[in-house]
């Protein structure tokens, strides 16, 4: 409990701690990883493991945490052949997140964003533009920017180094070309990215 006073808000600490104990969970809080938040994984000797980015603001760190135990919770209640992001899973993070989504818990600008992904929640907080940036206000401060707030014709180099030219908006997402192959790529408007130089 003392660990996770670090990262969750304060009203969110005694419920978590109960839900790893009750599920014998081993949380490890790990550097961070590029492509997820947080992991879970079935242990052989029948307990589990969770592993959660630990540079993740305290309300990413809570719905993150959530999402990986919601998988534990419905493989146990569902088997292991449902997908790992289908309506079991859906519905179970949905009942799991619910005692968490009030004031006391998050800020009152995000309730409103979380009721929304909530309805119908993504296989990742990140696919939620909506809320991918709603969080974001509540990270240290960095020099990344998300495609959507570059200019058109602007260049950016992404987390892998890769540099590119943002071209037009689609409908939703972005249009980029990368510099040194000329191939085209399409971006979700929330990809946080290091702007290179401008037009």
């Amino acid at each position: 409990m003392n660990v996770l006073e670090k990262y969750l808000p304060a009203p969110a600490v005694r419920p978590l701690t109960a839900l790893l104990e009750i599920h014998q969970v081993h949380l490890k809080i790990v550097n961070e990883r590029q492509t997820r938040h947080g992991d879970y994984r079935p242990l052989p000797d029948g307990s589990h493991k969770i592993t959660i980015n630990a540079n993740l603001n305290a309300y990413r760190f809570l719905i993150t945490l959530v999402h990986e135990i919601a998988h534990l919770v419905a493989f146990k209640k569902y088997g292991y052949q449902i997908k790992p992001h289908g309506l079991e899973w859906k519905k179970t993070f949905q009942q799991l997140m619910l005692p968490f989504l009030r004031p006391e818990v998050f800020p009152n600008n995000l309730l409103p964003v979380l009721d929304r992904h909530f309805k119908n929640p993504k296989a990742s907080s990140d696919t939620d533009a909506a809320m991918s940036v709603a969080l974001k206000s509540y990270d240290a401060p960095t020099d990344k920017i998300y495609i959507f707030e570059l200019e058109y014709g602007s260049y950016f180099i992404t987390s892998q180094g890769r540099r590119f030219r943002r071209g037009k908006k689609l409908r939703k997402r972005f249009e980029c070309v990368e510099v040194d192959t000329g191939r085209t790529y399409i971006f979700q408007p929330n990809v946080q990215v290091q702007l290179w130089k401008k037009i």
